[in-house]
């Protein structure tokens, strides 16, 4: 089976959910080269839309993703990547998901989950949405 990277300009969305727990923990995008990058070295790496370059999760933060297993769907254009999670979070806001807002039918977005780390001591300054 060949993934389709044709769909969304060579890349394929990325969902990441902890493989012992199967919670949901990102989304990201990867291309044929993070692709390879991340089971040539059991780390996960992405592409990055903005910086338009590959990058590994955890690089700055340490908040490493351990590949344990990766899916695909059944239209082979995107994948569901479980992982170990090595670090107390992957968000860079400071919690363990980035899913930590709940939506409501008006569109207001309410915090349902407590920071896990400090992210201005990762990462220094964090732009919020």
């Amino acid at each position: 089976m060949v993934l389709d990277f044709g769909k969304l300009e060579g890349l394929v969305p990325a969902v990441v959910q902890d493989a012992a727990t199967g919670e949901v923990l990102m989304v990201g995008y990867m291309n044929a080269e993070a692709l390879r990058a991340t089971f040539a070295t059991g780390e996960v790496t992405f592409y990055s839309r903005s910086r338009k370059q590959l990058w590994r999760k955890g690089e700055q933060s340490g908040h490493r993703l351990r590949l344990r297993e990766m899916r695909v769907d059944c239209d082979s254009d995107a994948l569901l990547v479980r992982v170990e999670v090595l670090g107390p979070g992957v968000c860079h806001e400071g919690y363990r998901s980035c899913f930590f807002r709940r939506l409501a039918p008006d569109g207001a977005a309410t915090v349902v989950a407590e920071r896990v780390f400090d992210p201005g001591k990762v990462y220094g300054e964090v732009k919020q949405p």
